[in-house]
């Protein structure tokens, strides 16, 4: 459909793989890709680029070659494949961590850690006995709580750690809190000697708090945005309606509180009478 088969051995970084040159000592499996929807599929080949993982066009038409392992397509699409291992994209990243899992032989894990590098949008890191499964950001501190959930229905396991680094107190807690109705614990991180100095410094740093260990935290803490915290608040405000506006104090740790998201915030601001209007 969009290409054609390539050799497995030694395939320069984001490639397509398909299409072998020579006879194959030894099979690799690699993900599929399988859709007619050709937004899904340019977002699934750069996703797959991204992270140098090599990958299999293919074709309803043409039979699927034993080197494919586990194959990505449309939910809409999913009833077509007629094949063992067959993961429906609703998520890119999720589905992209969940093919690659089958592709190298993993479908229950004995033990799967969740490390977080809290912030605004916190790194996420996704440990399938010891090994990397999946690292991205959440859109904020509350977005954890459905990263940990759809991790829990994409890779079962024995046990679930879940661990937060200690730094930026004002977005651990709010992480932690929103964790709690999950009913797992979870572990404070020192984050001392997870800064590295990389593309995605926030996931590397998910990694390592994934792979540390800490204290056993609280079900639920105090949320206290500092007046630092609420000054960048309103400079974002500023920068987020082009200098038009900025939110009031009482706004702003509210936001930082997650309470409200900014936009709502600005949009309360605008929506605000101004004194001496009737």
């Amino acid at each position: 459909m969009f290409a054609r088969f390539r050799s497995l051995a030694g395939p320069p970084k984001g490639r397509n793989v398909l299409e072998p040159t020579r006879p194959f000592l030894r099979v690799r499996k690699v993900l599929g890709i399988l859709t007619e929807d050709f937004r899904l599929y340019h977002d699934l080949v750069a996703a797959l680029k991204a992270k140098d993982v090599p990958f299999a066009s293919l074709s309803f038409q043409d039979e699927i070659p034993r080197e494919v392992g586990a194959i990505l397509t449309s939910p809409a699409e999913a009833p077509r494949v007629r094949f063992a291992a067959v993961v429906a994209v609703d998520v890119l990243g999720e589905a992209i961590a969940k093919g690659l899992a089958i592709v190298r032989g993993h479908r229950q894990w004995r033990e799967l850690v969740v490390g977080v590098d809290p912030g605004a949008e916190p790194g996420v890191a996704i440990l399938g006995d010891g090994e990397i499964i999946d690292t991205r950001e959440a859109a904020n501190p509350e977005a954890v709580e459905g990263v940990v959930r759809a991790a829990m229905l994409a890779f079962p396991s024995d046990r679930v750690r879940l661990r937060v680094g200690h730094g930026d107190p004002t977005n651990r807690n709010r992480i932690i809190n929103a964790l709690s109705p999950l009913g797992l614990p979870v572990e404070i991180v020192d984050e001392k000697g997870t800064t590295h100095r990389s593309h995605t410094p926030d996931a590397d740093a998910a990694v390592e708090i994934a792979r540390g260990r800490g204290v056993r935290a609280a079900r639920f803490y105090a949320v206290e945005p500092t007046p630092g915290e609420v000054r960048e608040t309103q400079r974002q405000s500023r920068l987020k309606s082009d200098g038009i506006v900025t939110i009031s104090k009482a706004l702003a740790r509210r936001v930082a509180k997650g309470e409200l998201t900014l936009a709502e915030a600005i949009e309360r601001h605008r929506q605000k009478p101004r004194a001496g209007t009737a």
